[in-house]
């Protein structure tokens, strides 16, 4: 028997073991204007403090909210969290709405984007400064890009059912994540092959983009690649080419905390250009390759939750691995929440499974094959008969065949996991996306390609969703939470924020030079 069939037996006697999976979405949303322009307004008063929100944040810009559930161990309970904090937003944004796409639409000029801002304390003021960063070094349209993060952590009973002992240790929980993350680096092309959304692009995004991919056009503007699945995960999107030659492994935690740590120090010479200051302003935090580690661009993390003041390597490096962050997953425009249900009980069942799979160790130069996989298939996905490298040995498969195979033993660990939960939906799932290998158009990517063409555009498209979802939610009643509670924590929020700004004690170059100690710069403050 195979190490996945073992595991998996193992698992079958007790499938009790693979309740109480831990699970939290964050969902990033631009404001739009009624005719599709981004919103030039700040972010709601209503909404209470950016900074110290539990729910209701911004990431990049302004104008880019994000919408954050406390972790949850059901399913619906965590939707239902997601569509209450939307519903609690809508009501506070007057004519405007939210873009349910990942790419947004439409941006004029970079002018138009307004920085978040995050108030007068030295750790808001240094949030806008890593913006700030990013901008200059990426450009702001790129920064606008939408996304679904899902974060997903294994019961302690998985992890002793898959160690085969009575106990386990928080360096074997740490260990079993980063095999998991290898496996993901492996077949996670399956989640943007199944779930990309963003097959085709606004006009406007392209003009401030260089690009030598082969674009059909629609008269409205609208470019698109006939077989593309997330152009979000591709160079035009929100990735970073000056990361490609980082050395960061996945193999163990100190391998990765070591990366990680020197892509922070290691000087950019291209970066450095920019410099750190202009006059009396500040350009970025530092010339490094990464100003943080959030800049770090990856399809999945390892996280642990922070202690106040606590960067993440240091909480990783302190108590390892807590649960992990899946970042490939494009907002479903479908969804007026951007996720639905059916999606997560697949990354329940595809992490679940890239943890009881065999996962030996990788390489830089496997690493590289892998990422060569993703970049196909965000390119062009479902092109029929689209050959992928099975490693580095030069064995090629198609995306059907491969992506069958692995549903093939999705399917066994879905009984399983049905016995554990009482009914059939991890089953009913796999059958889903088993018939999206048999037919790539079943996939997201094109039954929205093809809603694009039919509609004239993606504006088109965009537009009618956008409002469609706001007169759903702004109908609907609340699940868990109340017009009283929203309104109760943008209060305490605000008050909160006060209470940092009011708690500093030193001027802002010199929080900086603390908060950088460790890492060398080209240049100072």
């Amino acid at each position: 028997m195979t190490d996945f069939t073992q595991r998996l037996a193992r698992l079958a006697q007790n499938p009790e073991a693979l309740k109480g999976i831990g699970r939290g979405l964050e969902r990033e949303a631009l404001r739009i204007t009624p005719t599709g322009h981004l919103a030039q307004t700040p972010h709601p008063d209503a909404l209470g403090s950016a900074l110290t929100h539990r729910w209701i944040t911004t990431d990049f810009a302004e104008s880019l909210l994000e919408f954050i559930t406390p972790v949850n161990t059901s399913v619906n309970g965590m939707l239902d969290e997601l569509q209450d904090i939307h519903r609690f937003t809508y009501k506070q944004m007057g004519d405007e709405q939210l873009w349910p796409m990942s790419m947004p639409c439409v941006v004029a000029s970079e002018d138009d984007i307004t920085l978040a801002q995050y108030g007068s304390s030295n750790i808001g003021r240094m949030k806008t400064l890593y913006r700030q960063g990013l901008k200059h070094r990426y450009g702001s349209v790129m920064q606008v890009i939408s996304g679904v993060h899902f974060n997903i952590s294994l019961p302690e009973t998985f992890w002793q059912h898959l160690y085969h002992t009575g106990s386990v240790t928080q360096a074997q929980v740490t260990q079993g994540y980063f095999d998991l993350i290898r496996n993901y680096y492996r077949h996670g092309w399956m989640i943007p092959y199944l779930f990309g959304a963003s097959p085709a692009l606004c006009g406007t995004f392209i003009k401030h983009a260089q690009t030598r991919l082969p674009f059909e056009h629609l008269p409205s503007g609208t470019c698109y690649l006939p077989y593309a699945t997330s152009l979000r995960l591709s160079d035009l999107g929100y990735t970073n080419n000056a990361q490609a030659e980082l050395k960061i492994g996945f193999n163990t935690l100190e391998q990765y905390l070591e990366g990680l740590r020197s892509a922070i120090r290691t000087p950019s010479h291209e970066f450095a250009k920019l410099g750190i200051r202009d006059g009396d302003s500040y350009r970025q935090l530092n010339t490094n390759v990464l100003q943080i580690e959030n800049e770090l661009y990856a399809p999945i993390r390892p996280k642990r939750n922070a202690q106040s003041g606590e960067k993440p390597t240091e909480a990783l490096d302190r108590a390892g691995v807590e649960y992990i962050e899946v970042r490939s997953l494009d907002v479903n425009p479908y969804s007026p929440v951007g996720i639905e249900q059916d999606q997560i009980h697949f990354l329940d069942l595809f992490v679940s499974w890239c943890a009881l799979s065999p996962s030996d160790p990788m390489t830089d130069a496997e690493l590289n094959c892998w990422r060569e996989n993703w970049n196909k298939i965000v390119i062009e996905g479902r092109k029929p008969g689209l050959l992928l490298t099975t490693g580095c040995d030069g064995h090629q498969r198609t995306q059907a065949e491969w992506g069958l195979q692995v549903m093939a033993e999705l399917k066994q660990l879905a009984v399983v996991m049905d016995r554990a939960v009482g009914d059939n939906r991890y089953e009913t799932v796999c059958d889903k996306m088993m018939a999206c290998f048999d037919n790539p158009e079943l996939t997201l990517s094109g039954r929205l390609l093809a809603d694009i063409i039919a509609q004239g555009g993606i504006g088109n498209v965009g537009l009618g969703l956008a409002s469609a979802h706001k007169t759903a939610l702004r109908g609907d009643d609340y699940r868990v939470h109340s017009d009283a509670e929203f309104l109760q924590e943008a209060d305490a929020s605000i008050a909160r924020q006060k209470d940092v700004e009011a708690s500093d004690t030193l001027s802002f170059e010199a929080f900086l030079k603390d908060y950088f100690k460790d890492v060398p710069m080209a240049e100072s403050w």
